[in-house]
């Protein structure tokens, strides 16, 4: 399912939603989506953090969720913009607590925070939304 609302002022809609069951390859494609979006938007200079901070969340989708399954929201706001990622697992992201320097993994939150302006996570009634902000810089 692919929504989005009433054409801005621009002409370039402010939302973009879509649900996903992603896999190993998957966050290349939304980097993609997402890249096209904030160039419409003229948001160029968040590209880098909001690339990582997605295939962050992305990966996190294919390690921790059994079917993969995933909606992703990303939504132009007056500061700059919002991206989701829900999903039906309710057990909250969290840092891996033992993450040594020659780990694999287990700093992916870790990067989604030193990258973004805020991100946090709402639990729901089927499982989460984990979301980043990235301001415009001024």
């Amino acid at each position: 399912m692919n929504l989005a609302t009433e054409p801005d002022a621009d002409g370039v809609d402010a939302i973009y939603r879509m649900g996903f069951t992603v896999g190993d390859h998957s966050a290349r494609h939304m980097r993609r989506i997402l890249r096209m979006f904030l160039v419409r938007w003229g948001l160029d200079a968040l590209t880098d953090a909001a690339e990582l901070a997605l295939t962050e969340l992305v990966s996190n989708v294919v390690r921790h969720v059994p079917d993969r399954g995933c909606v992703v929201l990303i939504l132009r706001q007056p500061q700059g913009l919002r991206v989701e990622v829900s999903d039906g697992c309710p057990a909250p992201p969290r840092p891996a607590p033992d993450s040594g320097e020659l780990d694999a993994g287990g700093r992916g939150l870790l990067l989604v925070e030193a990258v973004t302006d805020r991100w946090g996570t709402d639990p729901d009634l089927t499982g989460k939304t984990v979301w980043f902000e990235c301001d415009v810089p001024r």
